[in-house]
């Protein structure tokens, strides 16, 4: 699957909203905002229960690797989640 066509597809997961649980959140880190050079997946079974991580990391950008982008859409699949949640933005590693 292409990049193009993978973070589309995220996103369009995403503008969804909530819509129940399981719940995947995706949150992008990097040493500056420009460039996301980590990514966490954490998965929510139900309301309440404690979140499951997974770390995807790439000496590039993370949001333009399609190795990487690929690999949270079949998460997300896989999962069968309901919501997808992404922080915005990329948080600073310091």
């Amino acid at each position: 699957m292409n990049l193009d066509k993978s973070t589309k597809r995220i996103a369009k997961r995403v503008k969804k909203g909530f819509q129940g649980y399981p719940q995947i959140s995706i949150a992008y880190f990097g040493e500056s905002a420009n460039c996301a050079t980590e990514v966490i997946v954490g998965y929510t079974l139900e309301e309440g229960a404690t979140a499951q991580e997974q770390k995807f990391s790439s000496k590039n950008d993370v949001r333009k690797d399609e190795t990487i982008q690929t690999t949270l859409l079949k998460v997300i699949e896989r999962a069968d989640a309901k919501t997808v949640l992404e922080i915005p933005g990329v948080a600073i590693i310091k």
